[in-house]
């Protein structure tokens, strides 16, 4: 039986064929109110198969990498089942990373097909991405003449008139897509999906939140949303710069969910963030949401209490652990978190991430830097409940490699004699005797003083409960061998300005009083802390530790 993921869309046609699938938005009326363009499930299925017979016409058939580069519509939903029937590879890569490192992961992932709206093209032709694997472009939404690719109508032309589509037989081990990393703590990675991957990520989502046919959700970050369909579930595109996740306007969000019902949403802390402080300021309630859906950094206990108080008693938001890797791989709802693990967060726990999902494995084992090969090696060894160590993965939805990377596969991967691939997250914490997984940072921020290593989530949690802050990083600055902590302080917005030697003087009092904390004797300030492109949530710190070595010359007063 094929595994191919996209196999949900035509089971959804027939069980609710005339259900809308996808509604985007299409510009505002005169009274200011959102327009949308809607596609019934049966009218996605049926334009998917023709632009996937299309496809394959034009050359973009089975194991072809694709890079779509299009911006969330309806042509996009399409595209990417149509792409997926094909048994074509799609190349997704987070367009707000830069064009520098956009070119990059291109040149990397060496697409063969290129379909993109305008703009992309444009830069395409003029930075030379992929000019020497690219063998057929497809434009969408207008075509320069000098090109010579097909439009989207031309694919159309070429697939239409027939029947229904006969979508490749794939594999559950079949390459399905290329989705590239963040790159929040280096360059970008192409994690390779198996069909077997997405369909485990599917199953997964829809179990651990009950997610039923019939739902309607609103996913601000695009990639979610292709979920959707596979689940039943209406997709409403909100209206919003989707690289600006931390920027975005609440009151979009909320005409939205109400205008829709929407059951679920799904966003990044930082969008979290301002649209619950919005909300909880103006007194607006949402009582159609079921559940909210936050990933991407850890989400600090006051942001979801504010988030709440839009919801109904019953419903929740959940804080999923993962990565681009491996998703979902934890979870844990805001009741648990208010009532128990954010007051141990405050005292220097960690931050809960809740417990594995089913079918997945956590383990924790000794921090090494290097690879650990098939049969473990020194720094492989499991760790008792309470030690902190590195946080390794296993089940149905890790991904087995990088894309063209070697060396990164052979770090981040351990494999087993069973065939089956752990995931090391690249990330420190510990589970404690109630199975939960406490997050502590990520190994590459550990900072490794003389006197041990201080993980950042821990320490930062300490002194983020000081009322003037809005949130710290813990950074360090090389001295010798070792590494002296540097705490940097983004203020509180909110409220009085602090007085800066004040609010030092306290954090510095604050670290005398633990153990964890006592090496921390420098406190820097910083208007904004950097974050990453994607969710506008994980703290640069890399920039930080730069900065701060800039700003003491190397050295520390």
């Amino acid at each position: 039986m094929s595994c191919n993921i996209a196999r949900f869309l035509p089971a959804m046609a027939r069980t609710r064929p005339y259900a809308m699938a996808i509604a985007c938005p299409a510009g505002r009326g005169r009274s200011g109110k959102a327009r949308y363009e809607h596609a019934t499930f049966q009218q996605l299925d049926h334009d998917s198969d023709v632009l996937a017979r299309g496809l394959e016409r034009a050359g973009i058939g089975r194991g072809v990498r694709t890079a779509l580069m299009v911006t969330p519509s309806l042509e996009f939903f399409a595209l990417t089942f149509a792409i997926f029937k094909a048994g074509a590879v799609p190349v997704l890569v987070d367009p707000g990373i830069g064009i520098k490192s956009l070119g990059a992961c291109l040149a990397e992932a060496a697409p063969e097909a290129f379909i993109g709206v305008p703009k992309a093209h444009v830069a395409r032709l003029l930075l030379g991405w992929a000019r020497e694997t690219v063998r057929t472009c497809v434009w969408v939404g207008g075509r320069l003449a000098l090109d010579g690719g097909l439009t989207l109508d031309d694919v159309r032309r070429l697939g239409s008139g027939e029947g229904r589509y006969a979508m490749a037989e794939t594999d559950a081990d079949e390459t399905a897509a290329i989705l590239f990393t963040s790159g929040s703590t280096g360059v970008p990675k192409g994690a390779v999906y198996t069909h077997g991957n997405f369909a485990a990520q599917v199953e997964l989502i829809r179990a651990t939140y009950g997610i039923e046919p019939g739902e309607i959700d609103l996913p601000t970050f695009p990639l979610f949303a292709l979920f959707d369909p596979a689940l039943g579930m209406t997709t409403v595109v909100p209206d919003m710069d989707f690289t600006r996740p931390g920027s975005v306007d609440p009151d979009k969000i909320f005409e939205a969910i109400q205008g829709f019902g929407a059951t679920n949403m799904f966003g990044s802390p930082a969008l979290i963030r301002r649209v619950g402080a919005a909300g909880a300021a103006r007194g607006v309630k949402l009582p159609s949401l079921r559940r909210v859906i936050s990933a991407g950094a850890p989400v600090p206990a006051d942001v979801l209490e504010r988030f709440s108080t839009m919801l109904n008693p019953e419903a929740q938001v959940f804080t999923p652990y993962g990565a681009t890797e491996a998703l979902p791989v934890c979870s844990i709802g805001s009741h648990e978190i208010l009532r128990e693990t954010g007051a141990r967060t405050r005292d220097g726990a960690g931050t809960c991430v809740g417990r594995p999902v089913p079918g997945v494995e956590v383990s924790i084992i000794e921090i090494t830097d290097e690879a650990i090969g098939a049969r473990g090696s020194s720094g492989s060894r499991r760790l008792a409940p309470g030690e902190i160590g590195e946080i390794v993965v296993r089940g149905p939805v890790v991904t087995r490699s990088y894309f063209g990377r070697d060396a990164a596969t052979a770090l981040a991967k351990i494999p087993h004699d069973d065939g089956t691939v752990s995931h090391r997250m690249g990330d420190v914490g510990y589970l404690d005797d109630a199975g939960r997984l406490w997050f502590c940072g990520r190994k590459s921020h550990r900072v490794r003083t003389s006197a041990g290593p201080l993980f950042t989530d821990p320490v930062e949690g300490i002194f983020n409960a000081h009322p003037a802050v809005f949130r710290t990083a813990l950074v360090g600055v090389p001295r010798g061998d070792a590494a002296e902590p540097v705490l940097y302080v983004e203020l509180a917005k909110e409220g009085p300005k602090p007085d800066r030697t004040a609010v030092r003087r306290e954090l510095l009092a604050l670290a005398q009083t633990r153990e964890e904390t006592r090496a921390v004797r420098t406190v820097l300030f910083h208007d904004g802390f950097p974050v990453d492109i994607r969710h506008n949530a994980k703290i640069g710190r890399e920039k930080l530790a730069e900065q701060a070595t800039r700003a003491l010359g190397g050295r520390l007063p």
